[in-house]
């Protein structure tokens, strides 16, 4: 059986590396064999753990840090973000996403309104001015989107915004910003956005 979980001795830290395609029953699984023997180590060292590699949901990141600090008692971090948004983007990636878990909405996202996913998002109506869509993966939504709309929050540039038309004065792809003047959403009708091979978010 493959190994899911590689573990670095480094000078700072003790790195615990995730294959990124690794499932969760198979991270828990070996985790559970492999923390007995990392316990050991900790008899007097408290170098912090680090843990890498593939990009966690919130759920999988609780459970592990639960799961090693029920054993060892020492600092655990992680490269994934806990939430969605610039702010929690610790690192960019590029991750095929044409198979995501996505969840549907039917119906239009009022102003003030917030929805966030950790997956795609389909939204079977408008985003409307003031409102926000905020999606680990994709964002499609049939109708206008005039809201801000984030995809790829957790980091992924390979992540796409598409809508019947975007309207919105400024959108996000990752760590990636592109706001819109006036005039230019006034004038150029564009329906899918993307972060091309220059790191910019390019509509078409």
């Amino acid at each position: 059986m493959s190994r899911c979980i590689n573990i670095y001795f480094k000078k700072d830290s003790i790195v615990l590396k995730i294959r990124e395609d690794a499932k969760s029953n198979e991270i828990y699984r070996e985790l559970n064999e492999k923390l007995p023997d990392l316990k050991e180590f900790y008899k007097e060292e408290k170098t912090p753990i680090l843990v890498t590699g593939k990009i966690l949901k919130r759920a999988e990141i609780d459970n592990i840090q639960k799961m090693i600090q029920s054993i060892i008692k020492v600092k655990v971090d992680f490269d994934s973000p806990r939430t969605l948004g610039l702010h929690d983007i610790k690192r960019t990636f590029k991750k095929d996403i044409e198979i995501s878990e996505t969840k549907f909405y039917k119906g239009s996202i009022r102003s003030g309104q917030r929805m966030e996913f950790e997956g795609s998002i389909v939204i079977i109506g408008d985003v409307n001015d003031g409102a926000e869509v905020i999606a680990e993966d994709n964002i499609a939504i049939v109708g206008n989107l005039r809201g801000m709309a984030h995809a790829g929050a957790k980091g992924n540039e390979k992540a796409i915004i598409a809508a019947n038309i975007i309207e919105s004065p400024q959108i996000r792809i990752a760590s990636v910003i592109r706001e819109r003047e006036r005039k230019e959403i006034e004038t150029e009708s564009y329906s899918y956005a993307y972060i091309n091979d220059d790191g910019l978010i390019e509509m078409e």
